[in-house]
Parts: structure tokens; C-alpha cells; sequence
């Protein structure tokens, strides 16, 4: 139609909701018959509800489509002679939001088209492929690479009856291809391992996997066959996972790829349309977020003696900018072009990408030593009852900053591990000491807070650190 779309987070709450809405000037919304109250404080030329819905100034879905087919019948064709302008404003996204005011990015088709058309070098996905879309539609990761990317290969999408059925519906519709976020990969690996030790062949599981290992090295894959009782726990058919959003676990990735699930990681920003580096079915290096799209160029600003710096990337899918914010759009491109990501890495010697941490999350001590949270994150993730973790400064003093962590552990897990206690943190600040001891003194964990409550996350899963250091400060 040559308009513009922007997508609405449908887990927002009214006062958001109404807040975009005025950000993006929008015209019209299509929206369920529940968010009403919303949509009624917002000034709009055409309000469309897709349920049955009977208000004045609201057009009905069902109603609009009858029109529809009589312009059809009377031959109107407008809409098959609008002129696209590749390089104009087509879409308009609100950031998911880890911090606490969402920027609008203005994205073009050729952004977008530019990302449909060099996926299949790096990642294949089959015509006879089925995806489980589970991640929100408004997202972009989500968006790319299970619509976009895969109605242009000719899969099929089928749409996942919410968190809990996921291993249900991946069993159901028989899904080979899933994108996911880390959060979500980890937890289904964590069944399955338990599913392994109840059954009490964990020993044989083990030896197969030896076995399966060394096979691979002549090129004899027997994975899915030998594991096919272990993988019937939640999908055989699962072929390869795409995720992105989030760190994952090494061992993780490593467990799954020994079971015969491939996994693909991706990395990116709305910003980047999203797609900046990944893994190809090929080339892979768990704990690097793969190589960059053959018509992007990514480059390490400024790095320290370790090769760290912040991530730079160029290329036609650079958004256009913010909405109507050039103070920040000349912040984050520069005049050559680069998007500044506002996240650090390094790059090794044959063009692997590593992520060590957002420039924002950096914990700055007062000696100019630098602390990167996702690198302790990632060894105390490691304790069998974590769940998750969240590494923090504390400003200690005008002289000092204290490396904090909060810890989510598992119920059922931290049982097993110390059994019935009315308080775990001794146990636990017992194991961090452990982590410690493999760390620099400048890296050790000193303080820590224990809880059995998630930490606070956007709709794709991604901790909302603002929100939970808010939360900090209140409880001291």
C-alpha cells in the first residue's frame, strides 16, 4: 500500500499502548476487542476491531472485508499501481525496551529485503520445512526469520499455543525448524537431561555420545537415530534451532548439538533490521555469535589490549535512523555510515564474532579495570539450581565499586543439592567464593542477593536490568 506499519508489543500495558500510539502519529489501528479502553483515549482516523465489536467510530474487521469484495467485483484496482519507495520509511518499531524509554526505528523495504535475500547463504531452510513461531510477531528477529525468511523459502509456519505447550506443539505439528531465545533452549535442555537420569541411562547416554562423536569425525552421522528415544520427549523431527536475543550457555549449545540438534545463533538490533553476524550450518565456534552477513561489514572500535571494543556494523540493512530523534540517530550512525551498537566484542583471526557485554551493562571500576557482567554470568549459570542471574555494580564508597550478583535458583534443584534449608545463601555464597578463585581479585563476586523469583524481562525474554537495579535500590 506504500503506508506505513508499526507493530504494537501486545503484552503493553494500556498507558504504553496509548504513549506509542501518539509517539508514531499513527492514522489507523487494528487491534482485539480487550484493548478498547486503550483505543478510545487515542485520537485516530480509522479504528478497525477484528471482533465483533459495535462502537461508534469503530469500524468492524468483518465489515471492512465485505467492502472489500464489492470494490473487487467493481474491478478497483488502486492498490496494483502504488509506487514503493525502496529507501522511505515502511516501518516504524518501538524497541523492546531494556531500558527504560523504547526508541522508534525507522526501517525501509530495502532493509529488510536486503536481510530476506542473504539469509540462505549462511542458514538454509527448506520448502518442506515446518517453523513453530513462538517468539512475538512484532519482534524483529522473530519477524525475519520465521515469516519473512520463511514464507520466502516456502515453509510452513505454524503458531505455538503459548509457552507451556511448546514441547506439545513442537511433537504436534511436527516442527523442524524453531526460533527461540536461550532462556527457553536452556530450560528444554534441562528436561531433557532430567528426563536422561530418571530413566537411569545416563551412563549409556554418555557412552553413545563418545561414540556418536567420534563417528562424526569420518563423517558418519548416527544421532538421530541413536538418541531418537531421548529426542521423543518433546520433537524428533527438530532439525535445527535459530536463536538469538541473548548469551547462551556453552555446554548447552555443545549438549544439543550431541543429540543431533543443530543450533544457529544469530546476533543483532532492531537497529541492523536484525540480523548483523551468525553461524552458518557449517561454520560454527560455540561462544561466538558467528561471522557477519556476506553484504555487511562489521568492524571493533577502539579496542583494549584483549581486541575489545565496541561493535560496529555497515551495510544496507542499517536502519534509517530514529523517529523523529537526530540527536540520538547522529549517536548511534556516524557520518560513514557505521551503526554503533552499543555492544562489545572482539573479532579472532578468522572473522568470528564475540559478544563480551552491552557498553551500558560494563561495570567501570575506580582503578579503569573493566568488569564484563555476561562473562561471571555465564560460569554462575553453570551451578546446577541457577535459573538465572544478573551481575550489578554497587558503589561502595567514593573509592570503590563492589561486583554484586543476583541469583534466581530452582526450587526442585536447590533441594537436591542442600536439601530443606529455610535460608540458601550460605550454600550458595559458598560455590560463588569457588567461581572466585578462578577469577582476577578486580572480577570477584562480593556481594549477593538470593531469590526464587524470575528476574523482570521484556517480552523476548531479555532481562530488564533498569527495572530489577530499581528494584535493588528500594530494598537497601
Amino acid at each position: 500500500m506504500g503506508k506505513v506499519i508499526v507493530p504494537l508489543d501486545k503484552a503493553l500495558t494500556n498507558k504504553e499502548i496509548i504513549k506509542l500510539i501518539k509517539r508514531s502519529k499513527a492514522d489507523a489501528i487494528i487491534f482485539d476487542g480487550k484493548y478498547q479502553s486503550a483505543v478510545e483515549e487515542c485520537n485516530l482516523k480509522y479504528k478497525i476491531c477484528m471482533d465483533e465489536l459495535i462502537t461508534p467510530g469503530v469500524i468492524r474487521y468483518k465489515h471492512l472485508l465485505g467492502q472489500g469484495y464489492n470494490l473487487i467485483k467493481q474491478k478497483y484496482d488502486e492498490y496494483d499501481h502504488v509506487t514503493i519507495d525502496n529507501n522511505k520509511m515502511a516501518v516504524l518499531l518501538f524497541t523492546s525496551g531494556t531500558t527504560d524509554e523504547a526508541k522508534a526505528v525507522m526501517l525501509s523495504q530495502n532493509n529488510l529485503c536486503s536481510q530476506v535475500s542473504v539469509i540462505a547463504d549462511h542458514a538454509q531452510v527448506y520448502p518442506s520445512d515446518t517453523l513453530l513461531s513462538f517468539l512475538p510477531i512484532h519482534h524483529t528477529f522473530e519477524c525475519m526469520i520465521t515469516f519473512l525468511y520463511g514464507t520466502y523459502s516456502g515453509a510452513t509456519v505454524a503458531f505455538c499455543e503459548g509457552l507451556k505447550y511448546i514441547a506439545q506443539n513442537l511433537k504436534d505439528y511436527k516442527v523442524t525448524v524453531f526460533v527461540a531465545v536461550p532462556l527457553v533452549l536452556e530450560t528444554m535442555y534441562k528436561k531433557i537431561q532430567k528426563g536422561i537420569e530418571e530413566s537411569g541411562k545416563k551412563e549409556l547416554v554418555n557412552k553413545m555420545k563418545k561414540i556418536s562423536n567420534t563417528l562424526l569425525k569420518f563423517h558418519i552421522d548416527i544421532r538421530k537415530k541413536v538418541f531418537k528415544p531421548v529426542l521423543e520427549q518433546f520433537d524428533e523431527y527438530l532439525r535445527v534451532v535459530f536463536y538469538g536475543a541473548a548469551p547462551m550457555n556453552k555446554e548447552t549449545i555443545l549438549g544439543y548439538n550431541e543429540l543431533g540438534i543443530e543450533l544457529i545463533q544469530g546476533y543483532g538490533l532492531t537497529e541492523s533490521s536484525p540480523v548483523i553476524t551468525t553461524e552458518t550450518d557449517k561454520r560454527k565456534r560455540p561462544g561466538s555469535v558467528g561471522l557477519p552477513l556476506c553484504n555487511l561489514e562489521v568492524k571493533i572500535k577502539d579496542p583494549n589490549e584483549e581486541g575489545i571494543g565496541e561493535i560496529l556494523a555497515k551495510g544496507p540493512s542499517i536502519m534509517l535512523g530514529y523517529y523523529e530523534n537526530e540527536e540520538e540517530t547522529k549517536k548511534a550512525i556516524d557520518k560513514e555510515g557505521w551503526l554503533h551498537t552499543g555492544d562489545y566484542g572482539y573479532i579472532d583471526k578468522d572473522g568470528f564474532v564475540y559478544i563480551t557485554g552491552r557498553k551500558s551493562d560494563i561495570i567501570v571500576l575506580k582503578n579503569g579495570k573493566n568488569v564484563y557482567p555476561q562473562e561471571i554470568e555465564f560460569l554462575i549459570s553453570k551451578l546446577p539450581y541457577v535459573e538465572e542471574v544478573m551481575v550489578y555494580p554497587r558503589e561502595k564508597t567514593k573509592t570503590d565499586t563492589t561486583v554484586c550478583a543476583k541469583v534466581v535458583y530452582e526450587k526442585q534443584k536447590i533441594v537436591e543439592n542442600f536439601g530443606k534449608q529455610k535460608d540458601y545463601k550460605d550454600f550458595i555464597w559458598n560455590d560463588i567464593k569457588e567461581i572466585n578463585k578462578t577469577l582476577p581479585d578486580y572480577k570477584h563476586v562480593k556481594e549477593i542477593i538470593v531469590t526464587d523469583i524470575p528476574l523482570e524481562k521484556t517480552t523476548t525474554q531479555k532481562v530488564k536490568r533498569y527495572a530489577e537495579m530499581q528494584k535493588i535500590g528500594k530494598s537497601k
